[in-house]
């Protein structure tokens, strides 16, 4: 046997231990990695609202505080906002489904010519084996249900307290960072830092601008055609349409054309129209002028960033793609050197341009 055979096969099993126990690990800490990366773009986003109030004299520690608490604020309002639309539609839904039950009877009586009894209806349906199977697999799940509702809020204060530390004590963690980089690369990792903070700053604001013209511009197409809830389905439409990414323009929509259903059908195409004329005048006049100052990133550019954030991390991707495609890109633009494009076609056709000018001129 070689020498070196032992040793070889000792590293060999080493090495595959500790691949193991790697991706074991990762497996175990995914949840909190993502958690801290969804905390650390969180921040970048409040650090220029808290950097406003430090200068105006707070400490940074009171001043975290109070950007936090405006927008806990602002979010519990929207939701207790959304329910209270979802509780009464529930309510009124309720009360009207006899009447609807009725309906459909004597709609199903008069076109196939049968003869059923909406009070019968109602029994079979309160009887029927699908209803009572439903309902046990319901109760069954409701502790699953439970413990998955406590591991969402569980992970949502631990992004926030993450959120909270790495502004709050953001001076402090920059220098730890580049306490152990030479002088160099300290300027590098600092101007990338700024560079993150202000592309994530101006990706919310511009997101919030266009929040409020779709919110104000939806509330009044609401309002003409007396849906109910109009402020509030108005603050739904802004919101979710901005910051859901890919598919938050239909959710948003749907809501308002399904409650528009119940009051006038005619109510619902207008609605259905004026949603979609709107999604095309954001599309092709809002985004692309509010985007090119706030974030500067071509909306192709960021829509294949947000399906690629989707297919690397899901929805956690789709938030934080635009915003690190945007600083990736401000980064890189420090570094690359451009130089000015020369079409050899134009200066082509201004050549052949001098020459017919030149035929034409009248001799001396």
């Amino acid at each position: 046997m070689p020498s070196w055979l032992p040793r070889a096969v000792v590293t060999t099993l080493a090495l595959l231990g500790c691949f193991q126990l790697a991706g074991w690990a990762f497996d175990r800490l995914v949840g909190l990695a993502l958690s801290v990366l969804i905390a650390f773009f969180l921040a970048l986003a409040m650090e220029p609202a808290v950097d406003r109030l430090v200068g105006c004299g707070l400490r940074r520690g009171l001043a975290t505080g109070l950007v936090f608490l405006g927008a806990l604020a602002g979010f519990a309002g929207f939701v207790a906002a959304l329910g209270s639309v979802l509780a009464g539609e529930l309510t009124t839904l309720a009360g009207r489904l006899p009447s609807y039950v009725n309906d459909l009877v004597g709609w199903t009586n008069t076109t196939f010519h049968t003869d059923l009894s909406a009070s019968g209806v109602q029994r079979e349906m309160l009887r029927s084996e699908w209803l009572r199977e439903y309902a046990q697999d319901t109760a069954g799940n409701v502790l699953g249900m439970s413990v998955a509702l406590l591991g969402g809020v569980f992970q949502l204060l631990s992004v926030l307290l993450f959120a909270f530390y790495f502004v709050a004590d953001g001076p402090r963690l920059r220098r730890a960072l580049c306490s152990v980089l030479p002088p160099a690369r300290q300027a590098e990792v600092l101007r990338a830092w700024e560079i993150a903070v202000a592309k994530t700053g101006g990706y919310l604001y511009s997101r919030g601008l266009m929040a409020l013209v779709s919110g104000l511009c939806h509330y009044v197409a609401l309002e003409l055609l007396r849906v109910p809830y109009a402020p509030v389905l108005a603050l739904w439409v802004g919101v979710v349409s901005q910051f859901v990414p890919t598919v938050g323009t239909y959710l948003a929509g749907a809501l308002p054309v399904l409650l528009a259903c119940t009051v006038d059908p005619w109510a619902a195409c207008w609605l259905t129209v004026f949603v979609l004329l709107y999604q095309q005048f954001e599309n092709y006049l809002l985004q692309p002028r509010i985007t090119a100052v706030t974030v500067d990133i071509h909306p192709a550019v960021a829509f294949g960033s947000v399906v690629a954030g989707i297919a690397l991390m899901g929805a956690v991707g789709a938030l934080i793609a635009v915003p690190a495609t945007a600083t990736l890109q401000g980064f890189l633009g420090v570094y690359v050197k451009r130089y000015e494009v020369t079409d050899p076609r134009a200066s082509g056709a201004r050549s052949q341009r001098r020459g017919w000018l030149r035929e034409r001129r009248p001799p001396a």
